[in-house]
């Protein structure tokens, strides 16, 4: 299994995404309208960072409300660690883990083609199981 089964899954979607002049205020109200956690960045169509919930509070831990008028870019997690469709589930989680976060951009040829979450990954994986699982309790059941 590999991030391109996630994408063909779930078919052709829009991926919700900002700009590095953004301002935070702007990426937050995106994240709440669309109870997400977190946004990719772009500048001139290439993924530059990530901004998430914690990106926001960290930076309003820091400089208070003044936080909200700042572009992305000045609190965005960047450079953006990205995978490609070709990356196996596991490798994604992997990476997860080691790296303690929860988003993935997903680049092809230079191009954001999906964005995904430690969500999507695991509930694959739970599919994946629980498929096994079946077939392996309908082969018991037939010997």
């Amino acid at each position: 299994m590999n991030i391109a089964s996630i994408i063909a899954q779930r078919g052709a979607s829009d991926i919700i995404a900002c700009d590095v002049s953004t301002p935070v205020a702007e990426a937050v109200r995106i994240l709440a309208a669309r109870r997400i956690g977190a946004l990719p960045v772009l500048r001139d169509g290439a993924v530059v960072g990530i901004i998430s919930e914690r990106d926001v509070i960290y930076c309003l831990g820091d400089k208070g409300a003044a936080c909200l008028d700042l572009p992305v870019e000045q609190i965005m997690t960047s450079p953006a660690v990205t995978v490609e469709p070709a990356t196996s589930i596991d490798e994604a989680l992997a990476m997860m883990t080691r790296r303690r976060f929860r988003h993935f951009p997903v680049v092809e040829d230079g191009t954001l083609v999906a964005f995904i979450s430690i969500g999507d990954l695991v509930k694959r994986k739970i599919d994946e199981v629980q498929h096994e699982a079946e077939a392996l309790r309908n082969y018991i059941q037939a010997v």
